[in-house]
């Protein structure tokens, strides 16, 4: 954690610096692109402390066990089957007669 916080120290201290020069010089390509780069790298300071939070967060979770959601606690064991988490999408076209083809048959061979 020290590593970014140093990073994040001198990149912000950088992107401030490059802030100035813009602001003085606004019509200076140079400066514009120096500030466009600063602010790229403070970016990626900031993804990195993202990502460390997230790694911090996901270690402290694994203690604790994930609540069911919501939506899958309401729908109870309606199929009485616990294996299936489709929501009863498996067994919605049992006891529905099957859809015949629609339009004209093909006449038959008159040897068979």
């Amino acid at each position: 954690m020290d590593d970014i916080q140093t990073r994040l120290q001198e990149t912000s201290k950088n992107c401030l610096q490059a802030h100035e020069d813009w602001v003085s010089a606004k019509k200076d390509s140079a400066s514009r692109e120096k500030l466009l780069a600063a602010i790229h790298e403070l970016r990626k300071v900031a993804s990195r402390l993202e990502i460390e939070l997230a790694v911090s967060e996901r270690n402290e979770m694994t203690s604790k066990p994930l609540p069911i959601p919501s939506h899958r606690a309401s729908l109870g064991n309606a199929n009485g089957d616990e294996g299936n988490m489709q929501g009863g999408l498996e067994g919605d076209n049992k006891g529905k007669p099957r859809r015949r083809r629609s339009g004209p048959r093909k006449a038959q061979a008159q040897g068979e």
